[in-house]
């Protein structure tokens, strides 16, 4: 028996059972695991539930929904953030249909009955390629990360050049008007600490808060958890009593006197 050879798993969907069958016994002794269904509405579901599955072979005229509809479905359930490869089996090999599958995204056709052994090199091509799509998808993701870092470092070192300058006054800071007493604890927070302060003390959520000071909500939750750990508050809803501007001078002096 043949070691299995690919991580990525084989969709195989046909209305004729035997079709099935047959193509998963073959590719199987191949080194596919193979995932089959005989109704492209069973095969939307098992790839919706595997996320292994990075090849799709399917008949191209079905009863339910035919190949090139499959495959449509099948890029809406994947969207942005998965790839796939799909391979479309035709009995009969109308010029339209073959053009009309290319435009849709299936990178290759075969003409029933299949030669499976030009099948199994095709669908190797195709394993390829998708390792390659693969690797792009998850450069991207690495490259958003890095983009969010280096804002959010951008953002510190704003804010440490701004206390280098010299903090303003937190009082004004934080109350925008209010001409309550802020507590002295406070003083000791950068200009950016103070804003991300005042929003939490508004009830705004990291989301609202990035989108208010334009920063990402990576960077905002940094900062919550510098004004909690300076200002030795347990969390922010401590943190909003003790900037709520109805708040009781016992409030004011518990945070004070920390």
């Amino acid at each position: 028996m043949n070691k299995l050879t690919s991580a990525v798993k084989v969709l195989v969907v046909d209305d004729q059972a035997l079709i099935v069958e047959e193509l998963c016994e073959f590719l199987e002794s191949s080194g596919y695991r193979c995932v089959p269904c005989e109704s492209s509405s069973e095969a939307v579901t098992r790839f919706s539930e595997d996320p292994a599955i990075g090849l799709v072979l399917c008949d191209l005229h079905m009863p339910d929904m035919d190949g090139i509809e499959l495959v449509q479905a099948l890029q809406r359930v994947s969207g942005k953030n998965r790839a796939f490869e799909a391979i479309m089996l035709t009995g009969r090999a109308d010029k339209q249909d073959v053009i009309k599958a290319l435009r849709a995204g299936i990178a290759d056709y075969y003409q029933k009955p299949v030669d499976l052994d030009e099948l199994l090199e095709g669908l190797r091509r195709q394993e390829t390629v998708l390792q390659e799509r693969q690797k792009t998808l998850q450069l991207g993701h690495l490259n958003q990360k890095l983009q969010d870092l280096s804002s959010s470092i951008d953002d510190l070192y704003q804010d440490l050049d701004k206390v280098r300058r010299g903090p303003a006054p937190a009082a004004q800071t934080l109350a925008e008007g209010d001409s309550a007493e802020m507590p002295a604890i406070f003083e000791q927070l950068s200009p950016r600490q103070l804003d991300v302060a005042r929003l939490v003390g508004k009830g705004q959520t990291n989301y609202q808060i990035a989108c208010e000071l334009g920063i990402t909500e990576n960077t905002v939750k940094l900062y919550v958890s510098q004004v909690l750990r300076l200002t030795h508050m347990h969390n922010r809803t401590q943190l909003a009593l003790a900037l709520a501007p109805g708040s009781s001078s016992a409030v004011r002096r518990g945070v004070t006197a920390h």
